[in-house]
């Protein structure tokens, strides 16, 4: 069974949606693809996940790095999990380019090319916005591409995390947003 519950953010109402195992969802209202991997068949209803996910947003909407993650299941094929899965380890004020996603894609499956516009589909196709942070992800110069939320909460959630001046960290694979976001 999947259980919804509305969260009301200081950027528009975020619907979330978990099964027994973890989160399978957390939309923005009106969103390009708001709740499109919802089971018809829900109960809006307070489960743990559920919970945990309301108290993971209130820190990060305080503006604060939340220390834990609330269970988490995302449902999706193998190249959007593999895409998923290197959103989860952009750190918090920090973004990467597509392009720096699908060389590290091509380096961890032992390809030597991988497209940058397949990650970029991935990317905006990731059922769970902010906690496995899609905003995180610009375009090669710095541009805020796409935000399947719209870019102006795109902005806000970059803003919120206080990103710093650039930092070209070729070894890392991340940099800091230089993005003007005002």
């Amino acid at each position: 069974m999947t259980y919804t519950k509305r969260y009301m953010s200081p950027v528009g109402v975020i619907l979330l949606a978990a099964d027994d195992a973890g989160l399978t969802g957390l939309w923005f209202e009106g969103s390009k693809y708001f709740a499109a991997e919802l089971p018809k068949a829900h109960i809006e209803q307070d489960t743990p996940v559920l919970l945990e996910t309301i108290q993971w947003l209130d820190v990060y909407f305080a503006g604060k790095e939340p220390d834990f993650t609330p269970p988490l299941h995302l449902i999706g094929s193998d190249f959007r999990q593999a895409v998923w899965n290197i959103l989860l380890s952009i750190p918090y004020g920090r973004t990467m380019t597509y392009g720096q996603i699908a060389k590290q894609l091509a380096k961890n499956t032992g390809i030597d090319k991988m497209s940058a516009q397949a990650v970029g589909g991935a990317v905006g196709h990731n059922p769970i916005s902010i906690i496995v942070p899609c905003h995180r992800v610009v375009g090669t110069n710095g541009s805020l591409t796409g935000y399947a939320g719209g870019l102006d909460k795109k902005i806000a959630l970059l803003k919120l995390e206080k990103p710093t001046p650039q930092d070209f960290s070729a070894r890392k694979g991340v940099r800091r947003c230089n993005t003007p976001l005002h």
